[in-house]
């Protein structure tokens, strides 16, 4: 059952917090445009379930080092690495929570994939030997998707972490991993590949010889070797389709679990709101709910005036005639303070206006927060205390 299909719409949600989503989620995926902050924020999350006292691991699928950054680490390795505690725990904490990093490596996985399901040493030694493996392993797109969700399922599965955060890749493809699964099954349940990783009975002669002719015409354009690679890689996958079956099954399985949550980052910016409504309505059409908002980098309001007001109150201050107790210089100060105080309130009126298309989108049950401009880079564990400060604020 997809969660969207529990008997209450978002709006009928009830409110929640950060703070309740962390204490009841095993999986938050993390997804939004590059350059909003949605690595640190990730980060932020996976920091914030230690403290509390969980098993939690943050997962990159992007290549750069924003995450090694963030946790002020020289770099991250293909595998989960427990971060010291002196390095993320405050002097006040007595938890007993644990933290880990990991960036993916798709190619490394797919490799342990083929290994798990392969029949034995030679035939998956024979398939990571395959050139048109190890370019689908490392280039085909798609596989990157696939392969964060296998190491996410094999993650979950181990019972290791408490919390896995997930860190999508900074790209409007960042949700293509919802149909990795769908895909990987397509492929598995295709006719051709059926008759080309079929035992060589005669019913696999009778009916490859529309497979070959076919072969034959791809041989034509691409060349007779690069087809050679592709058949042999089929064939040397035979046997093991139904454990990838199985287990692209497994994942598809996991993503629809209530315990797995999606959070958007986002910046005020328009272009990157509009993405973020775009990644929303994606994960509506699979059938998932969006449960969290984070916004970064809004700009402060300060009060309830609006812009325009302040400017008029500027101007009607600068037309008032200078005193002895009011000289002009004190008036013109003060008229600039305001009109550079409209500005602040125009520009941050402006993106929540910009705003309102996704929260409409999300509804009252998704949990929402706002980070303000921060004084410096997020590169250090401070840093990041500063953001989970602000997205688990308490309310008031």
């Amino acid at each position: 059952m997809n969660k969207a299909d529990l008997g209450t719409s978002a709006e009928d949600q009830p409110e929640i917090t950060f703070a309740s989503l962390l204490a009841e989620s095993r999986v938050i995926i993390c997804a939004g445009s590059g350059g909003v902050g949605k690595t640190t924020t990730a980060a932020a999350l996976a920091i914030q379930a230690a403290r509390s006292g969980k098993r939690s691991i943050v997962v990159t699928i992007d290549p750069a080092k924003r995450l090694a950054d963030a946790l002020g680490l020289p770099g991250l390795a293909p595998d989960p690495v427990i971060i010291d505690d002196h390095l993320w725990m405050r002097s006040d904490d007595s938890t007993s929570g644990q933290l880990s990093a990991m960036m993916l490596d798709p190619k490394a996985t797919f490799d342990a994939l083929v290994a798990r399901y392969a029949d034995g040493v030679e035939q998956s030694e024979r398939i990571l030997a395959n050139s048109f493996y190890r370019s689908i392993s490392s280039a085909l797109g798609g596989t990157q998707e696939y392969m964060a969700m296998e190491k996410l399922h094999e993650l979950s599965e181990c019972g290791d972490y408490d919390l896995i955060v997930v860190d999508t890749p900074p790209s409007r493809n960042a949700l293509d991993f919802l149909d990795a699964p769908e895909r990987l099954l397509r492929l598995l349940n295709n006719r051709v590949f059926r008759v080309i990783t079929a035992p060589a009975r005669t019913g696999f002669r009778a009916a490859g010889v529309a497979v070959q002719t076919l072969v034959r015409a791809i041989s034509r354009v691409i060349g007779t070797e690069v087809v050679d690679d592709i058949v042999a890689f089929f064939r040397a996958f035979e046997g093991m389709e139904e454990g990838f079956r199985e287990r692209a099954m497994s994942v598809r399985a996991l993503i629809a679990e209530s315990t797995t949550q999606f959070v958007l980052i986002t910046s005020p910016r328009r272009d990157a709101v509009e993405e973020a409504e775009y990644f929303a309505e994606r994960i509506g059409d699979h059938g998932y709910r969006v449960s969290g908002l984070i916004v970064n980098r809004v700009h402060p309001m300060f009060g309830s005036e609006h812009g325009d007001t302040l400017r008029s109150r500027a101007a009607a201050l600068r037309g008032l005639p200078a005193t002895e107790t009011a000289p002009a210089s004190a008036r013109d100060r003060l008229s600039q303070y305001l009109d550079v105080l409209a500005d602040f309130q125009s520009v941050g009126s402006r993106e929540r206006h910009n705003l309102d298309g996704v929260q409409l989108r999300l509804g009252r049950g998704a949990a929402v927060a706002f980070v303000p401009f921060l004084a410096r880079d997020v590169h250090s564990i401070e840093a990041l205390d500063e953001i989970a400060a602000l997205i688990f604020v308490t309310p008031t």
